[in-house]
């Protein structure tokens, strides 16, 4: 897997969780792809597609893929478009990703369930406007790493939820910054379940993810999780005492790591005594405030 395929592989796992949800909530929901280069990725994003054709009956999905690719990319993607119900509208549109707002408002995106992928593109703050349209909107970014970080043109868009990690190749190659954004933990849950998924290809293929705060994480099904308690407990130490579900928020949102590696690191801190839990004993659950230091020793009663 090279680094331009991960957000393509990262979009074909977040299909699998969206397209459910969007045909339960909604009688019509938009898919667009929108990229800068290679639009390679469509032809997998409609595999996933027709894998949903018996949900799909009533329902009614428009897949838009805006991209350069040359007169032969409607001949490609009609190959795999030929095996889809007719719930399913594709229309390929020519040119780059600023030209998304005018295309989504043409279909008609705005106010039911919205996925989009931008591909390359620099986060104009029109294009993310227009992203966040939707209802439920949901964005993936992937863009070579002009920026330190996307999260702030995302939160200015409208999507509440943001996550990012930074792509490595070990090879010296440009990185890549991956961002998601959305207003539904669920949905952002599974995009780190995602992200840690496709951990075997990106591993091969050299890759390291770089965590928000700074750390080049190796990738594998069990991350490791010195870089996350290093990140708990410094966001203990600014804020105060936080609950495990707060943690938990932050570990989805702040960090490369999965809401449950968060309760992982919280008890190797705990049993480290590098922090204290209130109440002391009963499972680590999510009102359980967790703060920073180790326990007050008992007092002498002689």
């Amino acid at each position: 897997m090279s680094i331009d395929a991960v957000p393509g592989g990262l979009l074909v796992r977040q299909l699998d969780h969206w397209l459910p949800g969007a045909l339960h909530r909604s009688r019509r929901a938009t898919l667009a792809l929108a990229y800068a280069g290679d639009p390679g990725t469509a032809e997998a994003a409609l595999r996933v597609v027709a894998g949903f054709a018996d949900r799909l009956r009533g329902r009614r999905l428009t897949v838009l893929v805006l991209a350069d690719g040359g007169p032969e990319l409607p001949a490609r993607l009609g190959v795999v478009e030929a095996g889809l119900p007719g719930d399913v509208a594709v229309h390929v549109v020519p040119g780059d990703p600023a030209r998304l707002p005018v295309v989504l408002k043409a279909a008609g995106a705005a106010g039911a369930p919205l996925l989009t992928l931008v591909d390359g593109a620099a986060p104009e703050p029109a294009l993310l406007a227009a992203t966040a349209t939707g209802r439920p909107a949901e964005v993936l970014l992937s863009t070579t790493t002009t920026t330190a970080t996307l999260r702030p043109a995302l939160t200015a868009a409208g999507f509440p939820l943001v996550t990012e990690v930074e792509l490595v190749p070990a090879d010296g190659a440009p990185a890549r910054l991956v961002a998601f954004g959305t207003g539904l933990d669920k949905s952002l849950e599974a995009f780190k379940e995602a992200l840690w998924a496709t951990g075997a290809d990106v591993a091969a293929a050299g890759i390291r993810y770089r965590d928000p705060a700074g750390d080049l994480l190796d990738v594998g099904a069990d991350p490791p999780t010195g870089p996350l308690r290093d990140a708990l407990l410094a966001e203990l130490t600014r804020h105060g005492p936080r609950t495990v579900t707060e943690l938990r928020r932050h570990t989805l949102t702040a960090t490369a790591y999965r809401a449950g590696d968060a309760g992982h690191a919280l008890a190797e801190l705990l049993d480290g005594g590098a922090v204290t839990r209130d109440p002391e004993h009963g499972r680590l659950g999510g009102d359980v405030l967790i703060s920073a230091g180790p326990a007050p020793a008992a007092r002498s009663t002689v």
